[in-house]
């Protein structure tokens, strides 16, 4: 995608935003730290609601994809500067 098409990026709201994700997934790291190191994975799969650990497992992989992305971008911006 191309800077700047389609509307005009509020760049403070984005720095705060950006912020206010890095927070909340920071918090989401250490439950999924806390649950990691309580509990097998055999546990997990066996005793947890299914469809609450399917909708968390598409949410790490949702996440997973769009950092992803910014990481290419990133290396991509690196790799021309350099």
């Amino acid at each position: 995608m191309e800077y700047g098409t389609k509307k005009q990026i509020d760049s403070a709201r984005l720095k705060a935003d950006l912020a206010a994700a890095s927070v909340e997934l920071l918090s989401a790291h250490c439950a999924a730290d806390r649950v990691r190191l309580q509990y097998s994975t055999q546990d997990i799969v066996a005793l947890a609601d299914r469809r609450g650990l399917l909708r968390a497992i598409a949410s790490a992989e949702a996440l997973h994809s769009f950092f992803s992305q910014l990481g290419a971008e990133l290396n991509r911006e690196e790799g021309a500067n350099q």
